[in-house]
């Protein structure tokens, strides 16, 4: 069975228990003369999904989730997961059952 590459950038920080899946970017943003030259800070117990981009000095929360294929730009809280391009954040408890949408009915 192949294995995607992953890169992680040396200006990146990454707790223990962490979970990378295959074709993850993790570093600099690149994208202009004002991108810094800090790169991404990952909590504890971190899952990011296939193909995911974690850019720029962003910091990821304690076990929190990036989803498959997102773009995260902006710093994501502990317990929460973000997907998308560009990623947004969806609350949840913490718990690893169903994510809920802020503001969805049922609430």
């Amino acid at each position: 069975m192949a294995h995607g590459n992953v890169v992680i950038d040396g200006h990146v920080r990454i707790g223990p228990l962490c979970t990378i899946s295959p074709f993850v970017t993790v570093g600099l943003d690149t994208g202009g003369p004002d991108s810094s030259i800090a790169g991404p800070t990952i909590g504890r117990n971190v899952f990011i999904g296939t193909g995911a981009k974690l850019l720029g000095p962003i910091r990821v929360g304690d076990n929190a989730r990036i989803g498959a294929n997102a773009v995260v730009l902006t710093d994501v809280p502990d317990n929460c997961t973000a997907v998308g391009v560009p990623a947004r954040v969806l609350e949840h408890d913490g718990a690893l059952g169903p994510v809920k949408k802020p503001g969805h009915a049922g609430e």
